[in-house]
């Protein structure tokens, strides 16, 4: 990583002719004005005229249109985020705030969305942004944000073109929100500086309930995001697959590698990963959100890979198979196996518009429950003392699902009433994740169970007329998982 000299450490926003503090131990402490007048010419004009709207400019829009019906005669304001510090100076890789996302399209760190209020009704939306970096002043080469070590920006009138709404500078943002009459509502905790120059005129409650409104706002998916979420499944399966052709060079090394061959699919075919990858082979797999990822992968082991490909719009997948890792599961593991896709099923089939959101939970755990008082886990109970005491929990741990979308869990501030106490609806994304686990010393259960844990997850949209698994690419059955391994490593 090459030292930044002569940069700052937040973006710059001084008038030209001013130099940036200097680094304390950087290298060059002085420009001279002719190395200043050197950088300032000979730089062609590279401005984008022929630009086209992205592909979800169309829905941005529509979306605004209803938060700005919801909210009439008040100041919204929906930022970006700014970036987070990794370790000293580095940075960690910018990713906006979903709820900007979703109603901009837009990506880039500082970003606001603020819709004016008319006085004739309705809202006036700018996007206020970070311009191209000033070629005149040295913004371009000295500042720590600056385009010659950061890439090039795009223009306020490309990003007009691009997003299909005005632009603005965000760097003349505070002084107007400062400013402004009227009431305000503002998305927090994604940027500090927009906070405080609104401290005096938000309110908690009013900004919960923007906060709330906007997470339902995304709990049916248009025909732009299903399209999207579709893709990330797709990309995942075939992350799943270059994991399985892995295998090898993994129990030669760790989880670790796991991991790695994973990411490398998730950077090529979209943005990221959606979330932090599960690699959890032996009894790593009991832990339900093991992400150390640094353990043995050994032959007899299962593998319990929860991952997701994050696409370049930000939509993630968010699947999970448990595979042998020597391509065949034991007995005891394919009994295990077999009853967590039993419930799986169960809980797939419990999903379709006008359902209770619970009942697919309900459904799934009624399936676990019976397994487990069948091998005698749970004394002479009977199914239903179980569910309704909540024994089978010691193994199930877990809700069997959430909403998916640009956040792996999902309209996360809706009220209950309107999610987990709602019903489906068409165009709604959710997991359907049961899973079994036996703690490695749990001396309840038989000692040929301890150690195992076992989860199957797929991405189900909620159709017209039932569901649809986006995720059905890779196989669920036992004898299936392992035809398909031995596919893929012949």
């Amino acid at each position: 990583m090459t030292e930044r000299t002569l940069a700052t450490q937040e973006p710059d926003d001084r008038g030209a002719g001013q130099e940036p503090p200097q680094r304390k131990n950087g290298l060059y402490h002085e420009v001279s004005e002719e190395l200043a007048a050197n950088m300032s010419r000979g730089w062609a004009d590279t401005e984008r005229p022929d630009l086209r709207p992205i592909p979800q400019a169309g829905h941005t829009a529509r979306r605004r249109t209803e938060l700005s019906a919801r909210f009439p005669g008040e100041r919204l304001v929906v930022p970006a985020g700014t970036l987070k510090t990794r370790a000293n100076d580095m940075v960690y890789r910018f990713r906006p705030s979903s709820d900007y996302v979703y109603l901009t399209g837009d990506q880039s760190e500082n970003g606001v969305l603020v819709l004016e209020p008319r006085a004739e009704g309705g809202h006036e939306a700018t996007v206020f942004l970070l311009p191209r970096s000033d070629r005149a002043d040295g913004e371009f080469w000295l500042s720590d944000r600056g385009e010659l070590w950061d890439g090039r920006r795009n223009s306020l009138g490309e990003n007009q073109r691009l997003l299909g709404l005005a632009c603005g500078d965000v760097r003349a943002l505070a002084g107007t929100l400062e400013e402004g009459t009227g009431p305000v509502r503002l998305l927090r905790g994604h940027d500090a500086g927009v906070e405080e120059a609104l401290r005096d005129k938000v309110t908690a409650e009013r900004d919960e309930e923007f906060r709330v409104f906007l997470s339902e706002m995304r709990r049916v998916k248009d025909d732009f995001e299903i399209a999207d979420l579709r893709f990330a499944c797709e990309a995942t399966a075939r992350g799943f697959e270059d994991v399985v052709r892995s295998l090898g060079q993994a129990r030669a090394t760790s989880e670790r590698y796991i991991e790695g061959t994973f990411f490398l699919r998730a950077r090529v075919e979209g943005n990221d990963v959606g979330y932090n990858t599960i690699a959890a082979a032996g009894p790593h797999a009991t832990t339900i959100h093991w992400m150390r990822n640094d353990g043995a992968v050994r032959d007899g082991d299962l593998l319990l890979l929860d991952a997701g490909v994050e696409t370049r719009n930000l939509y993630t997948a968010d699947i999970t198979r448990t595979l042998p890792v020597s391509g065949r599961f034991s007995p005891v593991q394919r009994r295990i196996y077999d009853a967590v896709l039993e419930a799986q099923e169960a809980g797939i089939a419990a999903v379709g518009p006008g359902a209770a959101y619970r009942d697919y939970h309900d459904a799934a755990q009624r399936a676990l429950a019976v397994r487990l008082v069948e091998w005698g886990l749970l004394g002479d109970l009977t199914v239903e003392k179980v569910l309704e005491l909540g024994l089978q929990r010691r193994w199930t741990m877990h809700g069997t699902g959430h909403m998916l979308g640009l956040d792996v869990h999902d309209c996360a501030a809706a009220r209950t009433e309107a999610y987990v106490d709602g019903p489906l609806e068409p165009g709604m994304c959710l997991t359907v994740e049961p899973g079994l686990y036996f703690q490695p010393d749990d001396l309840t259960v038989p000692e040929e169970y301890r150690g195992i844990g076992v989860r199957i997850e797929d991405d189900i949209l909620v159709t017209e007329d039932g569901n649809e698994n986006l995720s059905a690419a890779l196989p669920r059955r036992a004898d299936e998982i392992e035809a398909w391994m031995a596919r893929l490593r012949a």
